[in-house]
């Protein structure tokens, strides 16, 4: 298992390397120039000068680079361009509501969707079975940002039962800004459950024609017995890695529903950003997005090696 540790971890080390490699390098071509947008198309060749060395783009590429990978280890991500302002803090500041976004996305979408899906299985070919398949295939085509509105629509402009936007910091009322996170967590959790619904119930279907699942019905236990003592833990399997790639959707999800409800979050931040050609935000904002994915799938790896007999004893190996 150590060994088996070990080597997804320089995998992490590795990937997030060429992640930042090619996120720094394709946004050191596009046109703009940072010091420019700082002083206004005014400004003097040598206060532009003056700027450009200061936030080091007088050096080679290659160098920055370095400088910016030093900076990511000590936490000195730079200076925005368009706030002024130290991009550790702006980045820092929008994961308090960005992170419990998709996270309570994530979690709310699994507590929906796999006991959907576990409930359609054991009801194969059944009218609910059908009915709950119908309502997954609903749920997966429509546009986050559609639902978005939908839920503004009738639960904030109608019913009045919660805000339709806006955040309120934890710090201040955690029970304001959890109020305010209620509707995008719904916005984002239920097309994803939808999701997870029907891989679940594909996946417990597969395993349910399984050898040893027919063994455990000839020792006498029942179908859902059976289903439930010794399927689910093998259906898993490919459901987590669904959950590992809908977290990075749920973090890209966020910049379009941020700006649907006016949520300050990461998501925005990253929008803003490009509006206002700030690559200095870009470049980070965007590294630290695919760190969280990265992690994410690191820790879905170590359940696999839980959950599966048979890699453990590839890591023991």
């Amino acid at each position: 298992m150590v060994g088996y540790l070990i080597q997804r971890l320089l995998g992490v080390a590795l990937t997030l390397l060429v992640a930042a490699a090619l996120i720094f390098f394709l946004l050191d071509v596009l046109p703009g120039d940072p010091a420019r947008f700082m002083l206004g198309i005014n400004a003097s060749d040598e206060a532009l000068n003056a700027l450009r060395q200061q936030l080091g783009l007088d050096q080679p590429a290659l160098v920055r680079f370095g400088q910016w990978l030093m900076g990511l280890f000590t936490g000195d991500l730079g200076i925005s361009a368009s706030q002024r302002a130290p991009i550790a803090e702006l980045v820092l500041e929008r994961m308090q509501l960005s992170l419990p976004l998709a996270f309570g996305a994530l979690v709310l979408s699994t507590l929906i969707g796999l006991p959907l899906g576990i409930f359609a299985a054991q009801n194969q070919g059944k009218i609910g079975d059908a009915g709950l398949m119908g309502l997954a295939q609903i749920g997966i085509a429509i546009p986050n940002f559609w639902f978005a509105m939908l839920l503004v629509v009738v639960f904030a402009v109608t019913l009045k039962w919660l805000p339709p936007g806006g955040f309120v910091p934890w710090a201040e009322n955690p029970a304001a800004a959890f109020r305010a996170l209620i509707l995008p967590t719904i916005a984002l959790a239920l097309p994803q459950a939808a999701i997870l619904a029907r891989v679940m119930r594909t996946s417990l279907v597969d395993v349910a024609r399984q050898d040893f699942i027919r063994t455990a019905r000839a020792k006498g236990l029942s179908k859902n017995q059976a289903l439930w003592r010794h399927g689910v833990r093998n259906a898993l399997l490919p459901v987590m890695t669904i959950m590992g790639l809908q977290f990075a959707f749920l973090i890209a999800g966020t910049i379009i529903v941020e700006n649907v409800f006016y949520l300050p979050g990461l998501g925005r931040l990253i929008f803003t950003a490009i509006s206002a050609r700030d690559l200095f935000v870009v470049r980070s904002a965007l590294l630290v997005l695919v760190g969280l994915v990265v992690i994410i799938m690191f820790l879905v790896d170590l359940l696999y090696a839980l959950v599966d007999p048979r890699l453990k004893k590839r890591a023991g190996n």
